[in-house]
């Protein structure tokens, strides 16, 4: 009796397959960042006067009263977030082999990372 071939293409593949798809979802988020880091200078720029009043209008405006300038801000601080626990995860998978010393890395990274964005969060619609 021979053992099962588990070369070609009916090998038995496991593992969390998320590798690719976080991949690109790192690419997405970091392309968001960048797009809303240059309309944000360019906004800083063109102001005429660097004001208080003139910086909450950066994050203020609103098209049709719908304030697309804080919901632009969230996506980005929401990618942000999220750009950063795919980057973390992924230093804490790689170099702490501990199991529990990982997770409660992950899950303390995780509870930073929300509270960053529910600060910011209130930061934002608090103006």
């Amino acid at each position: 009796m021979s053992a099962p071939q588990n070369i070609g293409p009916k090998r038995l593949v496991v593992g969390a397959h998320y590798g690719v798809k976080d991949w690109i979802l790192q690419r997405i988020t970091a392309v968001i960042l960048v797009v809303y880091t240059l309309v944000l200078g360019i906004g800083a720029l063109v102001t005429p006067e660097f004001t208080y009043e003139n910086w909450v209008r950066l994050f203020n405006f609103e098209v049709l009263s719908f304030p697309l300038g804080k919901l632009l801000a969230m996506l980005a601080f929401l990618s942000l977030a999220y750009h950063a626990w795919i980057g973390v995860r992924d230093i804490w998978m790689d170099y702490v082999k501990p199991t529990g010393i990982r997770l409660a890395l992950q899950v303390l990274t995780v509870l930073w990372l929300v509270g960053s964005v529910v600060y910011a969060a209130q930061i934002l619609w608090r103006i």
